[in-house]
């Protein structure tokens, strides 16, 4: 059974770039010879900060959507398996959130 994966790269500008793959050795080896997604190939060189690894394809997916709309600090947290900042930063701190949970507060 083929495994999958979701990677996190961290660019030559201190971006994070998320991906996913079945093949995790092949794919940061197009990123780092500049075969990979047109934003890694602007920021070379790329080096692996972090991966999970899946049963199928589409759980991978589904994880690197996840973590592309996370915050710069968010996936940091995720990477240093901070697990007490990666909740604090999960928690929503929009104004109408936090009158909601002040009001329903008891």
């Amino acid at each position: 059974m083929k495994k999958a994966y979701t990677y996190i790269l961290q660019c030559r500008n201190g971006a994070y770039y998320t991906g996913s793959t079945i093949d995790l050795e092949r794919r940061i080896n197009q990123h780092q010879n500049g075969k990979g997604a047109n934003y890694t190939r602007k920021h070379l060189p790329v080096t692996v900060v972090y991966y999970e690894e899946f049963r199928r394809i589409d759980e991978a997916f589904y994880r690197e959507k996840q973590i592309q709309r996370w915050s710069h600090k968010k996936k940091e947290a995720l990477i240093k398996g901070d697990e007490n900042a990666l909740h604090d930063l999960a928690i929503c701190k929009n104004n109408s959130h936090f009158r909601f949970w002040k009001m329903n507060r008891k």
